[in-house]
């Protein structure tokens, strides 16, 4: 069988699988940075609020999860959290193993840790706001919500971008260490079609291909909302209120 029909998409082929594996890495990565965007949201109040306790608790998390290597935590929270749940199972009375889903303890794995830097993204854009717009929001009467979501969200956001494209960047690649849980993703596919076919550089050059055309297209969409944030005046909504 020649390389093509490796790569192909016939009965014989590969090629299907990896475009399915791509599929689903984009899936757990953007399920990542969805859990990601929550907690990094919760951390980087904690870190602001000025609240001896909670900026010490958001430090903690921060610090942890930014120190300690990502296929730890996978592993943690895969087996330790497949533990958890089997002893709960046989206090319920079930007998027998229960497993986390690989997707489900994947995602919250490199979600958890996505938060920690998108915390620090967070907190960062935050302090980038000019003082000046919220105390003018403050002078005219706008409620704490409205300022949040006409000064605050808005500003945040427009400052996060660039940091955000790159903890997209480092999620991507962290999905690749959700193998070891034998999600089909992208890795995982390219190693049992490598160990399939014996042909090891074709399918991990293809794999590695793949992985380089998802960071491209992800810089090029970052990219384009970082220009289109930055392209009008800063959303200050001074205007209705």
């Amino acid at each position: 069988m020649g390389t093509l029909g490796f790569l192909g998409f016939g009965p014989n082929g590969w090629g299907a699988l990896l475009l399915v594996a791509t599929l689903m890495t984009l899936a757990v990565t953007a399920t990542a940075l969805a859990i990601g965007a929550v907690l990094g949201t919760i951390i980087a109040s904690a870190k602001l609020s000025g609240n001896m306790l909670l900026v010490t608790l958001g430090n903690i998390y921060t610090t942890v999860f930014r120190g300690v290597p990502e296929l730890l935590i996978i592993y943690l929270i895969y087996f330790g959290g497949s533990a958890a749940v089997t002893s709960v199972g046989q206090w319920l009375g079930y007998e027998g193993f229960l497993g986390l889903p690989s997707f489900a303890a994947g995602a919250l794995a490199v979600g958890i840790i996505s938060g920690a830097y998108q915390a620090e993204v967070y907190r960062g854009a935050f302090l980038a706001i000019s003082k000046g717009e919220l105390e003018a929001a403050s002078a005219i009467g706008m409620p704490r919500v409205l300022r949040l979501r006409r000064v605050i969200i808005p500003q945040v956001l427009r400052f996060a971008i660039p940091g955000l494209g790159n903890v997209w960047q480092l999620s991507l690649k962290d999905s690749a260490l959700i193998s070891v849980t034998g999600l089909a993703e992208l890795m995982r596919t390219s190693q049992v079609a490598a160990g399939s076919t014996r042909q090891y550089f074709l399918f991990f050059i293809a794999g590695g291909l793949l992985y380089l055309l998802l960071t491209s297209l992800s810089d090029r969409v970052f990219n384009t909302a970082e220009r289109r944030a930055n392209r009008s005046m800063p959303a200050s909504a001074m205007g209705q209120a």
